[in-house]
């Protein structure tokens, strides 16, 4: 299936819904933790089949299928669909949430920490816009247990980022008279990028980063003073 979708650069562009894009993602190193390699195919193969068809249209032969295996042994290492989005959504948001960390303890200025920050968190969105996409918006479709400790995890990314704007506000590097929801507005403007981004287009991930960096420190109002 493919639909007509306009991408942030102004231009209308066919996308290939059906198509994975895990293969336009740097290698399986990235799942090196999930063990064995079975469970590791497995895994990759649900992020794919996630993003392409979200989680409630996915089914667990489907999975199985993409990875080259039988339904049944999909249940040797995963007792449900669910646990397997668990699976995924704690590495991604323990990824996220190291991002935003080592920013905010990363010394210098505020104004330096917060564009670290934005630069790592975006070009991560857009280097693994796939999983990203499974990260980010399949948060409602793990059960009350599993989502309790994401929305922690979430949380914590939030400090990080709101720590650094109060810092700059303090320091009297930023204008920002709602700190909270300026918090709000500059996650989930990194964020987005997983949604959008495709790989080939106009930008890298690293210069998608830049822009927004930019982006984020007018929002903030640094160097206006």
């Amino acid at each position: 299936m493919s639909a007509v979708e306009r991408d942030p650069e102004g231009s209308d562009e066919v996308v290939d819904e059906s198509a994975g894009e895990t293969a336009g993602e740097p290698d399986d190193a990235a799942w090196a933790e999930v063990t064995p390699d079975a469970a590791r195919r497995l895994l990759v193969a649900a992020v794919d089949a996630f993003a392409e068809r979200g989680y409630h249209a996915t089914t667990t032969r489907d999975i199985a299928g993409r990875a080259g295996m039988s339904p049944a042994a999909l249940y040797i290492h995963y007792k449900t669909k669910e646990e397997l989005l668990h699976r995924i959504s704690r590495i991604g948001h323990d990824r996220a949430l190291k991002i935003m960390r080592d920013a905010a303890d990363s010394g210098g200025t505020a104004a330096e920490r917060l564009d670290r920050a934005v630069r790592s968190f975006v070009g991560w969105h857009a280097l693994r816009h796939t999983t990203a996409r499974v990260v980010q918006y399949e948060l409602d479709a793990l059960g009350p247990e599993h989502r309790a400790e994401i929305v922690e995890l979430r949380r914590g990314t939030d400090a990080a980022v709101r720590e650094m704007i109060s810092d700059g506000v303090r320091d009297g590097e930023f204008e920002v008279p709602d700190i909270p929801g300026t918090t709000l507005a500059v996650i989930s403007l990194c964020i987005d990028v997983a949604r959008w981004f495709k790989v080939g287009g106009t930008r890298t991930p690293e210069e998608i980063g830049a822009l927004y960096a930019g982006l984020v420190l007018r929002m903030v109002g640094a160097g206006e003073k």
